[in-house]
């Protein structure tokens, strides 16, 4: 299958959990597809890209070591998605493969999401929460900024910054989420 019929058939992609998950099988029955997929998601300003970006989710869920091979291009490209509906599905492979590197299981992604890969995905997030996203994109961005970001000295104190400076002004999920992440990072806190 071309980019073009692969653009062709998300087309047909709609917010049900059954057509989004037909096309993520069909990617990851086909990894050929994979490139492709990343080619149309970064077409950032195309409103086929957030269908895209809702299948590669869903590809990820399933199987988050799919990604692996195109960490680089994933990463690199990822600040670029702006449209909400793509954002989100974004934030959420980031959430993603922070769970796996943080997991206590051996996985693949512990040995190939590297240094410059997570620096990628903390500065994301963090413009994630800055800017004016949806919550669902912030509350993913905190998870992984918490999560990936124990190996850095300047991230839990920006983390901790931007939570209780924009903690009024959000909505009830984004305090709920940062309340969990603000009482893990006291504790922390407490440890050293």
């Amino acid at each position: 299958m071309t980019t073009e019929q692969l653009y062709s058939e998300l087309n047909y992609v709609n917010h049900s959990r059954e057509k989004r998950l037909h096309y993520a099988n069909l990617v990851l029955r086909n990894p050929d597809l994979i490139p492709k997929l990343l080619d149309i998601l970064f077409q950032v300003d195309d409103k086929i890209s957030p269908r895209a970006a809702w299948v590669l989710e869903f590809m990820c869920s399933a199987k988050i070591e799919t990604i692996i091979p195109y960490l680089d291009v994933f990463t690199e490209h990822i600040h670029k998605v702006h449209l909400d509906s793509a954002v989100r599905p974004v934030a959420k492979i980031c959430e993603l493969l922070a769970k796996s590197y943080t997991s206590k299981t051996d996985n693949i992604v512990q040995q190939e999401l590297h240094e410059v890969h997570k620096e990628r995905i903390i500065e994301t997030c963090f413009d994630y929460m800055i800017n004016d996203e949806k919550v669902a994109a912030k509350a993913y961005g905190m998870t992984t900024i918490f999560m990936l970001g124990r190996d850095y000295d300047w991230v839990y104190p920006e983390l901790e910054l931007i939570l209780k400076r924009d903690f009024q002004s959000q909505s009830a999920a984004y305090k709920a989420r940062a309340r969990q992440i603000l009482k893990k990072l006291k504790k922390i806190k407490s440890r050293s």
